[in-house]
């Protein structure tokens, strides 16, 4: 469980994937899920790379998913 935590940690995992789950249950549709997962992804990232860092594509990733999940979470709960 530590490890876990400790990589969630890393590059404030965590704030994306709460993020997309945010997104996703805010979505009213699966494209709109979609759409703003990766939209919110992609300009998160852009953020990054604008200031010095680079893409990373976990980050990315994990908004993504969490949006799709956090609608899946919604359609199936309600």
């Amino acid at each position: 469980m530590s490890k876990l935590t400790e990589w969630l940690r890393e590059s404030n995992r965590w704030k994306h994937l709460l993020g997309g789950l945010t997104l996703g249950l805010l979505a009213d549709g699966w494209y709109c899920a979609v759409l703003c997962g990766a939209a919110a992804g992609g300009a998160l990232e852009l953020k990054d790379r604008q200031w010095g860092g680079s893409m990373d594509w976990t980050d990315f990733l994990l908004t993504f998913g969490g949006c799709i999940v956090g609608y899946s979470l919604k359609h199936v709960l309600l």
